[in-house]
This record gives structure tokens, sequence and C-alpha cells, in this order.
């Protein structure tokens, strides 16, 4: 063993991981033979015991049998052919706006993200269904990306979320409470997202051309019942998975396997389930799951020796220090956050700075549910910002080169949607029953 002081086991450790993802190298791969070396040279061969019980204890949880569960349904309602349908009868209400495209498809986003909980179905569906259709009428391409990006990464927010599961087991918090207490910031995102879209193209007619009135002519009689039909299906997949936990039926995780149930009788009903569906699902599910598994087993070893050696006390301690009292040393939180959405993966901020920066959250005196969800939202910017952004890479390899959609039309677009998380961040600090409203009336 080597006599380490906490401060140096803080900057090995946190620095390794920084320079680590940067040099190239898996996430897991990182954070796993980090956590490894620095716990060997501070508690000698105790480190295999420490490593095996945090494991151990990851893989054991309960609740995250939520998250293949999740998975499953959301790649599952991705083959359904829901999606493409509700984005065709919101095209023929919508489409005669100024950005009225646009709007519907962070319209579809939304709704969407409340039956797919995860964000590479939600962007690579609206990619394959809405750019080709945007970019054919004549819209901006750099408002047509950002409107793909942004709605899409709504699913990773809105629940059911994994995000939100993890962040419950992580924080030791109520998994339901964090998703009803997730709606209402998601639906003002989006919101703000339309509000954008519609002001800027009501401004500059030219990004966002409404769609000729005679390639919207359907009566209204039928444009209605087209509506309702493709809202039943969404409608019905909430309600069995959040309709169940709001009204105290189910817990998330059993919830999650009626989501999965309900996806699957959906894609039957829909015409589009096949055993090369299952099969092609159950390997998504398989690889995402697994990919979220390992990491979070390496973080969990990671945070285990990190805290194990008091490195986390340097860094409570230097968050405490910020001036401003309590608002400043949020302040500092949610910068770090934001800065390590440039570089890491969700999954590693979630593992490695939940367990770190939860205890401070009784001493700052914040409510437990509505910090955890600031920190959520503060996440979505981590899916549009790079060099480490899901959503625009995602979007990038869709695209069809035919398309001419640039990677600098895709960073140009998400930039103004990124300044609208944080406008939704500051309402939800002026706000907070934003967060807290609707889950003080779940039924316990």
């Amino acid at each position: 063993m080597i006599n380490l002081s906490p401060e140096i086991v803080a900057v090995l450790m946190l620095g390794g991981v920084l320079v680590g993802i940067l040099s190239g190298f898996p996430l897991a791969i990182v954070i796993g033979a980090i956590a490894s070396v620095v716990g060997y040279a501070v508690f000698g061969s105790e480190v295999v015991t420490i490593l095996y019980v945090r494991t151990f204890g990851l893989l054991m949880n309960y609740i995250i049998l939520a998250v293949p569960l999740f998975i499953f349904m959301g790649a599952m309602l991705e083959r359904s052919g829901i999606a493409e349908g509700l984005y065709d009868v919101l095209y023929l209400w919508l489409g005669g706006l100024r950005g009225g495209l646009a709007i519907t498809t962070v319209l579809v986003g939304t709704i969407m993200a409340a039956c797919v909980a995860i964000i590479a179905a939600s962007v690579t569906m609206l990619a394959l269904v809405a750019l080709p259709s945007m970019i054919k009428r004549g819209y901006d391409k750099s408002l047509a990306a950002g409107s793909i990006c942004a709605g899409g990464t709504l699913g990773i927010l809105i629940p059911p979320s994994i995000m939100l599961v993890i962040y419950g087991m992580m924080a030791g918090l109520s998994v339901g409470k964090l998703f009803f207490a997730a709606f209402l910031p998601g639906f003002l995102l989006s919101g703000l997202y339309m509000m954008y879209i519609g002001i800027r193209c009501f401004l500059e007619p030219a990004l966002g051309p409404p769609v000729p009135a005679e390639l919207r002519a359907v009566p209204l009689s039928k444009k209605t019942g087209m509506l309702l039909y493709s809202l039943v299906p969404p409608a019905i997949l909430v309600m069995s998975v959040l309709g169940a936990i709001y009204f105290g039926i189910a817990a998330p995780t059993e919830a999650a396997g009626a989501g999965a149930f309900v996806a699957t009788a959906l894609a039957i009903v829909y015409r589009r389930f096949s055993w090369g569906v299952l099969k092609e699902v159950a390997t998504i599910t398989l690889n995402v799951a697994g990919f979220i598994i390992l990491i979070g087993s390496m973080s969990f070893a990671f945070t285990g020796i990190f805290l194990g050696a008091d490195a986390g006390k340097v860094v409570e301690n230097i968050i405490l220090a910020a001036p401003g009292g309590a608002w400043g040393s949020f302040g500092v939180i949610m910068f770090i956050i934001f800065l390590l959405g440039f570089f890491l993966d969700w999954l590693a901020i979630v593992f490695i700075m939940v367990p770190i920066i939860t205890p401070l959250v009784p001493v700052l005196g914040f409510n437990p549910l509505w910090f955890a969800m600031m920190v959520c939202v503060n996440f979505q910017t981590s899916f549009m910002t790079p060099p480490f952004a899901w959503a625009i890479f995602i979007l990038r390899g869709v695209a069809t080169p035919e398309l001419g959609v640039t990677m600098a039309d895709i960073v140009k677009g998400v930039i103004p949607f990124v300044v609208l998380i944080l406008v939704g961040l500051a309402l939800c600090v002026a706000f907070p029953e934003i967060i807290l409203w609707l889950p003080g009336k779940m039924i316990r």
C-alpha cells in the first residue's frame, strides 16, 4: 500500500478519467482500470473485496431490472410504426404554420418520449421520418437538425426514462416520484423549443416555409379521426406504465414489465411484429443494457474506492467553500455537471457524481427531489454539446448524404436549444413547483 492523501487520490482518479476518455479508450475500461490501480495502491489486497461487493451490489439491485425492460419497450415501439403515423397526422394539422414541420418534430418527440426510454431510438425515428420531409420543403438545415436533436433527447427526461431509474437507485430516491417530477420540466423544455421555432420562423419565414394548402387538403372530420387514432396507442402505453405507478398499483420495475408487454402487443396489432423483429429488439436490449450495466458496475467500483479513500470529502469541501452560500455551491455543482457533459457520457456522470453530490443536498438545505431533477435537466445539454454529444452523432450517422446535412449544420442548429435548456433550469429555480407539484399529487 502507498500512503496517498485524499487530495492526491481525488486528482489521480478524476484526472485519470478525463485523460483516459480524451485518449479514446472505452469508458468502462478507463473507470475500471483507474479504480483497480488506485484502489490497490491505497487499500492493497482489500481492493478485491471492495470491488466485488460494489459490483455485486449493483447487479443484485432490484430496481435496475427496469432498465432492460424499458429498453425493450422503446425498441419494440420504434418498430411498431406508431411514430410515423403520428408524424403524418400532425403534418396535416401543423404543416400550414411557418416552422410547422419543425414544431411537429418536437411535438412527436415529446409524445414518443413518454413511450421510448432511449434517445438513440427517438433521434433515429425523428431523423428518418422528419428530416427528409423538412429538407424537401425548403427548411433551413440547421433548424431542422436542431429540432430533431432537441425533440429526440426529451426521451431521456420525460418518463419512463432509464436515466431517472438509475439516478433514483444511486441517490436513494423514489423512482416513481422522480418520474412524475420530470413531467412538467420535460413539457416546459418542449414548450420552449416549439415557441422558439415559431417565433424565429415568424421573423424569418424562409427558415421554415409552410406546406402548401393543396398538400394538406383533408377534411377536418377525417383529420380529427386520424389524430385520435394515432394518439390512442401512446396513451395506452403511458397508462399501462405511468398510470400504474401514479395510482400506486405497481412499482417502476413491474410497470416496466407491463410496458414491454403492451409495446409488443401494439406491434402485433399494427402488424409489425415478427420473429425477426423480436430477435432484433432482444439483441438491442442485450447490447444497450449490457453497456449500461458494465459502465454502472465499473462506476460503482470507482465510487467505492473514491469515497473509501475520503476523496469525496475533498470535492465536498471545495464545493461548500464556494462564495454565495448554498446557492453558490449549487451553481458550482451545476457548472461542473454542465462541463462534464462536454466530455463524459451521462451514465458516467450519474454513476460517479451522484454519490458524491447527494450527501451535500441536506447540508445545503435543498429539497432532494428538486435538486435531483435540476441535475437531470442539466444532463439534457450533454446530448447536444460536442465533442461527446450522442444526439449530434446519431443524427449525422442517420442522415443520408443526398440531404446535404453537414456536421456544422447540426452543431449550429443545436446551440439555441442548449441555451433554452439553461433558460428552463432558471425557470425551475424561480418556480420550484414546476418540479414538486405533480409528485405531491401521487397516490401512495
